[in-house]
């Protein structure tokens, strides 16, 4: 049985991370839990959970700037901000459907551990770009504090853009300063029904390289498109390609009308305004398009990153040797892509087409055995390893940190 740890303080944590080194025990590193199936099996007996560190230290609107201790949930976060209308603009995704759990139990800690943005990263960036500063215990036991609270403050070595994106496996953060935006305020998303994936992804590298400041770009094909809940995406019977557009209210009117001439000269257009705008993006940020699929019939489904150009001819080429589903974010440079889970989850097929294609592919859902027996992540090249090894041994010699989350133990 796990041993599970629940530290009530930073004093705590730092405590329950010594015994750890002392003894030389492995912990999982959790939050909340609700992305404790991402990521590689971690290979540990005892849990250090930082639920109970929990509750929004300083938030300043007027200075776009909130403080929350690590296992303060998002849904805490995103009401306080909703309250004085601004919002955490790299748009955090929540995958309780997809991983099959709960919704709204993301903290902030883990959101930035695993740092993945949803649709606006094109606009506004990962994360990472939004964190000004952390505190956070080492695998060596020791408190550290990175950054500040305002920009200017982020000089020296940036050890909050190490920690976002680490997975738990350098230090366990304890609070967490972030920049927050003003929300838009008018939002418009135009849809475009019936294109071919090709045409489809060159018609948003279109958009996205015009003035019209796109803050998300999204195609979906008609199967795909089917599951969607909102009525004017699911009622097409057809594929549909979206832009979402948004700001001051004037600017989105005059962009907005510009970009629908833009998409009536090749296809029908529809438009779609605020509750289900707000609905179709959620959809689209947390891949819940795969979520009953993944459910019934036990699809594993991969997060592939690669240069817009190449998406189409990439899920084609995946699809002519798998049962492959795919739809595209970012234009067409992040694909979310279903397969079944036939012994590697088509890791053999997928693995060398993204990287021929100069991306990176990452698997987000399988079953705990599989997701122990091959890399979850893209294999580092050798140098990189290296480097990401001297890393580790900086912050957590002992490999006492979530071991497994990133990479397979060998």
């Amino acid at each position: 049985m796990t041993e599970v740890l629940r530290p009530r303080d930073e004093a705590d944590l730092r405590a329950a991370i010594g015994d750890a080194l002392a003894g030389g025990t492995p912990v999982e590193v959790a939050g909340a839990g609700s992305r404790r199936a991402l990521g590689g099996s971690v290979q540990a007996a005892r849990r250090v959970s930082v639920a109970a560190l929990a509750g929004i230290t300083l938030y300043e609107p007027p200075e776009l700037v909130l403080q929350a201790r690590a296992g303060t949930p998002l849904a805490e976060i995103e009401a306080a901000l909703g309250a004085e209308h601004q919002m955490l603009a790299f748009e955090p995704a929540d995958f309780g459907l997809l991983l099959g759990h709960a919704t709204d139990a993301a903290t902030l800690g883990g959101t930035v551990a695993v740092d993945l943005a949803g649709p606006r990263r094109i606009k506004a960036g990962a994360a990472r770009d939004h964190v000004l500063g952390a505190r956070a215990v080492s695998g060596r036991a020791e408190v550290f504090k990175t950054g500040g609270r305002v920009v200017k403050n982020v000089t020296g070595y940036d050890l909050c853009k190490l920690l976002a994106g680490s997975w738990g496996t350098l230090a366990v953060m304890s609070e967490i300063t972030v920049k927050v935006l003003p929300a838009p305020e008018m939002v418009r998303t135009v849809l475009a029904y019936g294109l071919a994936d090709k045409a489809a992804c060159a018609l948003l590298r279109a958009a996205l390289a015009s003035p019209h400041e796109p803050s998300a770009a999204a195609h979906l094909p008609d199967a795909i498109a089917a599951a969607s809940a909102v009525a004017r995406v699911s009622g097409a019977g057809r594929s549909v390609t979206a832009v979402r557009i948004e700001g001051f209210a004037a600017s989105v009117a005059a962009r907005t009308t510009t970009l629908r001439d833009l998409f009536a000269a090749h296809a029908a257009i529809e438009e779609l305004h605020g509750h289900n705008s707000a609905a179709f993006w959620r959809e689209v940020r947390d891949a819940a398009y795969f979520a009953a699929a993944t459910a019934r019939g036990g699809r594993a489904v991969w997060r592939l990153s690669v240069p817009p150009a190449a998406g189409p001819d990439l899920v084609a080429a995946i699809a002519a040797e798998t049962s492959a589903e795919a739809y595209y974010d970012w234009g067409g440079g992040l694909i979310w892509l279903a397969v079944d889970t036939a012994a590697d989850a088509r890791a053999a097929t997928i693995r060398p087409a993204v990287r021929a294609a100069g991306g990176h592919a990452m698997l987000v859902r399988a079953p705990a055995p599989l997701r122990a027996a091959i890399e979850v992540f893209e294999p580092e090249v050798p140098e990189l390893a290296a480097l990401s090894m001297r890393i580790k041994d900086a912050f957590d010699p002992m490999r006492i940190l979530n071991p497994g989350r990133q990479r397979r133990e060998r």
